[in-house]
């Protein structure tokens, strides 16, 4: 990227400001910059350059200083939070954020924990890149049932704007033809396991309502012409993502989005610029720009433009608008409805079930799959299943072989041992759930009263926890993927329900959502603030209700629609 790109103090009055980075940054700044406007991306951390910046990529273990540990006392004091996420490591500790410098409180007798990744790129250099469209069924669940508000679109008015990511991102999978799970625009999809296969034929067989597919990832599996015109190749299956991927195999703000953004000369990046509060023009009805505070010097500035949406993560861009205060707008700015904050969703990952694969001995599988098998979610209406609860979860896992680390744990010496440890181990097959969290008003995000980060933003105090309707549903997600594994041959079966806090999921989702009714929600159907015509929200802030599905394909789905529909709107003079 040219160093011109990124700026610090400007006059300029902006086209577009996109506040944030991330998956959803990126998208929105690659959709303006295409359509010719002059964007300016807010960035609230440090720059980090596509490949350049990847310090922990292939790098083994035994050549970190504590083969790939971090030490406990930068774990106390940076990562207390982080350490939890599966991707934390000492390759990857330089993409998360620094837990002494974001504070945040729960309430008394609550837990939340908040996984951040505040540089260029945000968290789209961390996430798991399972890619999963909505289905109408999702979209109307709530009301079915009456929990939360109806989400304002359905899955046609979505539909070619997932193509449209879809085709530019690259995702691997199968077309199912599944009424709970629409089908993509597909690469090839990853190969099963002759384990997997064999499970998933045994599976289908005893429940005809579950398949068992492969999952379908953002790895370009089989580049097409414009993958290789954006620098990116096939993914080389070394399962090591998160340390930051050369190859641009698979999709991430830096390896995609930002450079189409830059290749139009219409991108302006101002890094190191944490966002404090959104400026209102009362006069008239517009936010005419951002007020921000050096991350360094702590220095205050302010940027200004025609129109903003905040990407900023579902708990960061919730911040910001309750900051955002005015004469006309006391509590949070686009809040006349008062539901800013509420609503607070995650995932629940607190059930599952495993056990060994007989036989297999001359069975393996060649490099490292960066994903494994995914049972959509069959309880997706009402009459659906066995169940003291609402609305469902998946399944998702797989086959693997125990290492050489098993063995080694064995008794033994000499030539035998060393012998013994160059075999693999045994084949095992686990399932785990992801399960839906019902939007609940109590659930919610505010201000704490008096508590203030380094910069002076009022602390983020959360109130989150799993009703019965979470537990009960786990209970049941462990009891049905051990059932599954024994019907299917799996043996010394085990399942196990954990007591995780909300957060590490890491699909926060509801704080500012959208619906039909300025009175219930905060955004209109094409994620516009109904109360000020030029803000937009287009991150998991936004969403009505969590489904069971990964969100970050339908985050990018909505900011790509949301940046079409304010730029009709912008040449329209109606914003």
């Amino acid at each position: 990227m040219s160093d011109q790109m990124y700026i610090k103090d400007t006059d300029q009055v902006y086209d577009a400001i996109v506040v944030g980075s991330g998956l959803s940054g990126g998208w929105a700044a690659k959709e303006f910059c295409e359509r010719g406007l002059k964007t300016l991306m807010i960035e609230r951390g440090r720059v980090v350059e596509h490949r350049k910046d990847y310090i922990g990529e292939g790098v083994p273990p035994w050549d970190m200083p504590m083969r790939g540990k971090v030490d406990n006392i930068l774990l106390e004091q940076r990562y207390r939070i982080q350490k939890q996420c599966y991707a934390f490591n000492d390759a990857t500790k330089h993409f998360f954020g620094n837990d002494r410098d974001l504070p945040y409180t729960t309430k008394p007798g609550t837990t939340f924990s908040w996984i951040r990744g505040n540089q260029l790129g945000g968290k789209s250099l961390l996430w798991h890149r399972q890619s999963y469209r909505l289905s109408d069924h999702d979209f109307a669940a709530n009301s079915l049932d009456g929990h939360g508000n109806d989400w304002p679109v359905r899955y046609a008015d979505l539909e070619k704007w997932y193509s449209h990511v879809e085709r530019h991102a690259g995702i691997s999978g199968a077309k199912e033809g599944l009424a709970q799970l629409p089908d993509s625009e597909f690469l090839p999809a990853f190969e099963m396991t002759k384990p997997e296969i064999d499970i998933k034929a045994a599976i289908e067989k005893a429940y005809p309502d579950r398949k068992m597919i492969m999952g379908r990832m953002a790895h370009l599996t089989q580049p097409t012409q414009l993958h290789i015109e954006q620098g990116r190749v096939q993914c080389q299956a070394r399962n090591e993502c998160q340390k930051g991927c050369s190859f641009g195999a698979y999709f991430s703000t830096q390896s995609s989005t930002l450079p189409a953004a830059a290749a139009t000369g219409n991108l302006h990046i101002a890094p190191n610029s944490v966002v404090h509060s959104l400026i209102y023009d009362e006069k008239s009805q517009r936010v005419k720009g951002v007020r921000v505070i050096d991350n360094d010097t702590l220095a205050e500035r302010e940027y200004y433009g025609k129109v903003v949406f905040l990407c900023a993560s579902t708990l960061g861009s919730t911040q910001i608008m309750l900051n955002s205060t005015s004469k006309s707008f006391p509590d949070g700015i686009a809040n006349s409805s008062g539901v800013l904050g509420h609503y607070l969703m995650d995932h629940n990952y607190n059930a599952g079930a495993s056990g060994d694969v007989a036989g297999y001995e001359d069975e393996y599988y060649q490099g490292r799959r960066p994903g494994g098998i995914y049972v959509p979610n069959f309880q997706y209406e009402p009459k659906r299943g066995k169940k003291n609860y609402l609305r469902g979860y998946a399944l998702a896992g797989g086959a693997y072989r125990e290492g050489w680390q098993q063995n080694a744990s064995k008794k033994g010496f000499g030539a035998e041992f060393k012998q013994q440890v160059t075999q693999a181990g045994k084949w095992r097959f686990g399932l785990y759930a992801q399960g839906e969290m019902l939007p609940r008003y109590e659930n919610t995000v505010q201000l704490h009263d008096t508590l203030k980060d380094k910069w002076g933003i009022p602390q983020l105090e959360i109130n989150c926890r799993w009703s019965d309707n979470e537990l009960d549903m786990m209970k049941d997600a462990a009891d049905t993927a051990e059932e599954m594994l024994k019907t299917a041959g799996v043996e010394n079966v085990s399942s196990y329900v954990n007591q995780g806090p909300p957060g590490l999921a890491i699909h926060e989702l509801g704080t500012a959502r959208m619906g039909h009714d300025p009175k219930t929600s905060v955004l209109n159907r094409f994620n516009q603030s109904h109360d000020v015509a030029n803000l937009f929200v287009t991150d998991g802030a936004s969403f009505s209700s969590s489904a069971v599905q990964n969100p970050s394909l339908t985050f990018m789905a909505l900011t790509a629609r949301a940046v079409d529909y304010a730029t009709k709107e912008m040449q329209a003079g109606r914003i």
